[in-house]
């Protein structure tokens, strides 16, 4: 039997960084996948999403391009080569992680991988040791009852990602961060699209101004948006789809070509033997400590499968967390409050901590302010206008409480505002912190000092 201090059961972001860590400290290190290195993320998700989305904002710039004073006659798209492009990005990126697998000295054990009592894992009959296991299994599209997936006219984002032909018209259930993007591509590349969301709103973990400022932007890029809707059954039995959505005013049935289901993930924790190991599990996540150690000494899990948010970034942070602790090193656990949240759609959506309506619940005396893209030289020169930055401060000792952005690029300006929460920045000092012009991150300054009255360019 094969014998390491570290396995790691899963090679997602989670899984793959943990064994880099864990082998940077000096541990034996082996990981287990049944599919590709790089797990959901890189294959099936994170990446190769954007390597589409990327595609779809191009061809919008050149449907607009006479809006930059310059002509390109008839553009079009070949729906194959866009998803072809896709998959090479993905393919590249999982090289990449074999890569890193080889320099950092770590195993690649491929199969189907289960936790064994006594600290082993089998994989596909074969029994491997660790002094410790880290399971890092991940997630999948979670399916409803009223919306079983058949993967041809009811299909999750797996599918989405790689269909033979560009459908006419799809409907979208659920608006969360994979609803809304894959909306926004099939609807740029030319898809008749309607979102389905069963909450009051879109996106609906976002502040109320960000979700209402994407629900106009959506709208005036053509996609129809239903929202305090629900599926509640679909027919397949035709060429395409029925969909019958309930809605405050009665029933309607939509016709499509197919169903996109985004309406959330499942854990994978069935059939890895956590019942024969004894691992405590609760409502579909595994319990944990904040070192991410589970009820069973030598066995611990990380990302998607605990309580935490299901982000990659995440499920990284917890894994260099994770082994980082066992090394013996000092380490602190994660504020789960400085996450931030991207969506990748355009416009662009990025949010990190407490939302206008959460910061007084939780009885906080506010200030908040606002800088519209509209106002903003950079902006306005790109063509990109829609959107703005919003922050939030506590007004007794300043602290930075949450900032919400919607617009071009924000996904790479949201790190301002937690690495500002991260080192307890106030607002003034955010104000003093001269920042370049013309740019879009400059709106984050902006909005501060229209949160203390000081505001220039409004």
């Amino acid at each position: 039997m094969s014998k390491y201090d570290i396995i790691v059961l899963g090679s997602g972001p989670g899984g793959y960084v943990t064994a880099i860590r864990a082998s940077q400290l000096g541990f034996k290190t082996a990981v287990v996948e049944k599919e590709s290195l790089g797990g959901v993320c890189l294959n099936w998700g994170c990446i190769p999403t954007k390597a589409l989305l990327k595609s779809a904002q191009v061809f919008e710039y050149l449907k607009h391009a006479e809006d930059y004073g310059l002509k390109v006659k008839d553009a079009e798209h070949d729906f194959d080569a866009v998803v072809k492009r896709s998959r090479g990005v993905a393919d590249g990126m999982s090289n990449g992680v074999k890569f890193l697998m080889k320099k950092n000295k770590i195993d690649v054990i491929e199969g189907y991988g289960k936790v064994k009592p006594g600290k082993k894992v089998e994989v596909d009959g074969k029994d491997y040791s660790a002094d410790h296991i880290i399971i890092a299994t991940g997630a999948r599209s979670r399916e409803l009852p009223s919306l079983p997936q058949d993967g041809k006219k009811v299909i999750g984002y797996r599918q989405a990602m790689t269909l033979d032909k560009q459908p006419k018209k799809m409907i979208v259930v659920g608006s969360g961060a994979i609803g809304v993007e894959f909306a926004y591509f099939y609807n740029a590349m030319g898809t008749e699209v309607t979102i389905v969301e069963y909450m009051p709103k879109i996106v609906p973990i976002e502040d109320d101004e960000v979700s209402k400022q994407l629900e106009r932007s959506f709208k005036k890029s053509g996609i129809k948006i239903m929202t305090s809707a629900e599926v509640t059954s679909v027919d397949t039995s035709g060429n395409g789809v029925k969909a019958t959505v309930k809605t405050k005013k009665g029933e309607e049935v939509l016709e499509a070509d197919l169903v996109l289901s985004a309406v959330g993930i499942k854990s994978n924790i069935e059939n890895i033997g956590l019942e024969d190991v004894g691992i405590a599990v609760d409502r579909d996540k595994i319990l944990v400590n904040d070192y991410y150690q589970t009820n069973i000494p030598g066995y611990y899990a990380i990302g998607d499968v605990t309580p935490g948010q299901a982000l990659a970034h995440v499920a990284s942070a917890e894994g260099i967390l994770c082994v980082e602790k066992i090394a013996g090193m000092h380490v602190e656990a994660l504020d789960y409050g400085n996450i931030p949240g991207c969506t990748y759609c355009a416009p662009e959506v990025a949010s990190v901590g407490l939302t206008e309506a959460q910061a007084k619940e939780q009885g906080y005396d506010i200030k908040v302010g606002k800088f519209p893209f509209s106002a903003s030289g950079k902006a306005s020169a790109g063509g990109n206008k829609d959107g703005f930055v919003k922050v939030i401060f506590d007004a007794k000792y300043g602290e930075w409480l949450g900032c919400h952005m919607i617009g071009a690029g924000v996904t790479d300006m949201i790190a301002e505002a937690v690495l500002g929460r991260k080192l307890e920045t106030t607002g003034h000092e955010v104000l003093k912190a001269v920042h370049p012009h013309p740019t879009m991150s400059e709106a984050v300054m902006e909005a501060v000092a229209d949160a203390y009255d000081e505001v220039i360019h409004l």
